[in-house]
């Protein structure tokens, strides 16, 4: 079985385009699909195999809930992730190597409410 084998689910990745300021000059968040990177194979994994995972986000200790596995794509903490119709918060996206160049990304996420 390969890695690709493993990637059961699919998803969108998306990022914060924006909208123009309201009236109080508040920018509220718009995320939209990012160019090629819609219906994408990867893997999410259920709470009960990394529940509760303390993640330090910069000065920050947050609990991630799940745990995200896709191919070699461009995504960052800035970006979201939507699958089966749930958006996820990336708090850390580690690169995984093979040896000669980048394998595969792990994201921790968090649902967003």
């Amino acid at each position: 079985m390969t890695f690709t084998d493993l990637l059961i689910n699919t998803c969108t990745i998306l990022e914060d385009t924006g909208v123009a300021p309201d009236a109080y000059g508040n920018v509220t968040p718009s995320w939209t699909a990012v160019a090629g990177l819609s219906d994408i194979s990867c893997r999410v994994s259920t709470p009960s195999t990394v529940a509760g995972r303390e993640v330090t986000v910069g000065a920050e200790v947050v609990v991630a809930d799940y745990k995200l596995f896709l191919g070699d794509v461009a995504v960052t903490e800035q970006n979201r992730v939507r699958s089966d119709g749930i958006d996820y918060e990336v708090l850390l996206v580690s690169d995984r190597q093979d040896g000669t160049g980048s394998h595969h990304k792990e994201c921790w996420l968090r649902v967003v409410r």
